[in-house]
């Protein structure tokens, strides 16, 4: 069987293997267009044979801006690495200058758009990027040209030859794609990865993630600009998994329904909603009904794996199974074999509630730097541990420095930042990879995530407060959307919330309160503030007395990207947050 050295060696491999009929599979005016494996490569090799004929030399940056997953995006992606050009791919939701910022320092030569938003947003800033040449769009807008313009600029294939000299010059240590973190702080810093870095991750953490090879189906919602999508859409490749790309995050119950995928990816916060969401409806119910769902709810939360609760409790959860949690599994398409976790840490109980509904979520943990994976939990041969990212994956070396700060070295760390030398040696020191998170390994061997390094801080008192600790106990709450510990340098811990606004409506609509029909006259009501002051002293309790949160504000916006409260992959922006709150953290210290 040939050997996948490169990003573009996996198609061929899929080709070699299976040309599945549904490679990459996506929605165009309401219906499924299916791309099989070896369509997928002959329109890769035309958009190869067009880059050459428009003059893309060797090392070219061409980059990559969609607002949702697609076909055309992993076309373009071998496409362009066929030629040894690399990819750039662009988070759609960051601001015009960011797209600026990114297109000038990555030296970019072409970009591709998804859609009119994107468009406009890049036309607001492209006299200011001298060195583009052109933009293409995927979708058709007027006075743009259209990608499909290169496929037939390359239909004629007298120069494949040099194509395949192309390939065949590029080497698995060379420069496959440059990353740009979405970053808390300051610039995007630029990630340079290899197609070794992301090969032999893919390779290292395929026999994490339980496939049945050409029988699996997946369908992809998480942006693909950022690596862990990415990675997963390899992985995909590499087990001939069928891919489908859902519509939006809006259309996401939807298109489930109608594909019924095997596997997915996601985000905590998203979990997070779908728990709410299924939550909110055990709450409509009435009677035998409503005590049956939440006994299984209750059960669910007590969840350990293999068995270790006994019998008795295993007889229980068949029970709630066949009664409650199918119910559950099929609103989620009804054949979910795995959901696979990261980006963000993940609540003990939610990965309890879905593994016990028949629907088990194994959480990993990584970073762009490290391609991303670093550990993953696998359900089989006894690599699963709730409250753990799992034990690290093959060929990469974890260890904890004094500190605590988790150190990685492995053919997965980054080339560096791009144009970045003085940033990356900070980073990257002895061949190790300092991750800035805190964690430990237990004596099984299982990674677990303390906190982040960079946010923890001390109170006057010379306490230490990870803030993300108390933060992910607090959005248990279904009161509490979002929250940010503050306190750093004062006496005690505080914290801005997000109440959670549709929930709290619901609450006063069965209390027969009112509330008001403001986000501003629901948190300034007296009966909410008391709720989630009760919500907090609650979580409180598992917390030592310096950790405690003592006061609390609420806020009125929903938390956002668009709002600069979060970054593209859902984290808390800390220093624009305080800042646009600062009249409330006045408020509570002064």
């Amino acid at each position: 069987m040939m050997k996948i050295t490169r990003l573009f060696d996996f198609p061929y491999y899929q080709l070699a293997k299976n040309n599945i009929p549904n490679c990459l599979v996506t929605k165009y005016d309401g219906v499924w267009i299916p791309t099989s494996t070896q369509e997928y490569l002959d329109k890769a090799n035309a958009i190869s044979r067009a880059l050459l004929r428009l003059g893309i030399e060797k090392n070219d940056k061409i980059a990559l801006i969609s607002s949702n997953n697609r076909t055309e995006w992993n076309i373009m992606d071998i496409g362009v690495l066929q030629v040894g050009a690399q990819t750039v791919p662009i988070y759609p939701t960051i601001a015009s200058e960011d797209y600026e910022y990114i297109l000038n320092h990555s030296e970019s030569k072409l970009c591709f758009v998804s859609d009119q938003v994107v468009y406009d947003k890049l036309i607001a800033v492209n006299q200011n990027i001298p060195l583009l040449m052109d933009i293409y769009s995927f979708n058709d807008i007027e006075g743009c040209k259209n990608w499909k313009e290169l496929l037939q600029l390359g239909d004629d294939n007298s120069n494949q030859d040099l194509v395949e000299e192309r390939k065949n010059n590029v080497k698995a240590e060379e420069l496959a794609t440059i990353i740009y973190t979405s970053g808390t702080t300051g610039k995007p810093k630029g990630v340079m990865l290899s197609h070794n870095n992301i090969v032999s991750n893919v390779l290292d953490s395929a026999s994490r993630i339980p496939f049945e090879e050409g029988t699996s189906v997946a369908l992809s919602f998480l942006p693909v600009c950022h690596i862990f999508e990415r990675i997963i859409l390899y992985i995909y490749q590499y087990y001939s998994v069928s891919i489908y790309f859902a519509e939006s995050i809006e259309k996401l119950s939807d298109n489930i329904k109608e594909v019924k995928p095997t596997v997915f990816t996601v985000v905590p916060r998203l979990l997070e909603k779908v728990y709410d969401k299924i939550i909110a409806k055990g709450e409509d119910l009435t009677g035998i009904k409503k005590k049956l769902f939440f006994w299984a709810v209750e059960l669910g939360l007590k969840y350990e794996p293999y068995g270790a609760n006994g019998w008795w409790y295993e007889t229980q959860l068949k029970l709630a199974r066949k009664l409650i949690f199918s119910k559950w599994k099929e609103g989620l398409g009804g054949n979910l074999k795995v959901m696979v976790s990261g980006s963000a840490a993940l609540q003990q109980r939610l990965a309890r509630i879905f593994t016990a509904a028949d629907m088990p979520v194994m959480e990993g943990y990584g970073l762009t730097e490290t391609s991303p994976v670093i550990s993953v939990n696998d359900m089989r041969n006894g690599l699963f541990r709730i409250g753990t990212v799992g034990k690290v994956i093959t060929n990469v070396e974890v260890k904890i420095a004094n500190d605590g700060e988790i150190l990685c070295k492995g053919p997965n760390v980054m080339m560096g930042y791009y144009k970045g030398e003085t940033l990356t040696n900070e980073v990257i020191k002895d061949g190790y990879f300092h991750t800035g998170d805190i964690g430990e390994i237990d004596a099984d061997g299982f990674l677990r995530i303390t906190d982040r390094k960079k946010e923890m801080f001390k109170t006057s008192g010379g306490k230490y407060i990870a803030p993300q600790i108390i933060e992910n106990a607090m959005k248990q709450s279904l009161f509490i959307e979002q929250i940010m510990v503050i306190g750093d340098g004062e006496k005690m811990p505080a914290a801005f919330i997000q109440p959670s606004f549709d929930f709290i409506r619901e609450w006063a609509k069965r209390k027969n309160y009112n509330i008001g029909s403001t986000n501003q006259e629901l948190i300034a009501n007296q009966q909410v503030i008391d709720r989630i002051e009760k919500e907090v002293e609650k979580y409180n309790d598992k917390f030592g007395s310096w950790e405690k949160i003592k006061r609390f504000e609420l806020t009125p916006e929903v938390w956002s990207i668009e709002g600069g409260h979060l970054t593209p992959t859902m984290k808390l922006k800390r220093k624009i947050v305080r800042e646009i709150y600062k009249h409330l953290y006045q408020k509570i210290y002064s």
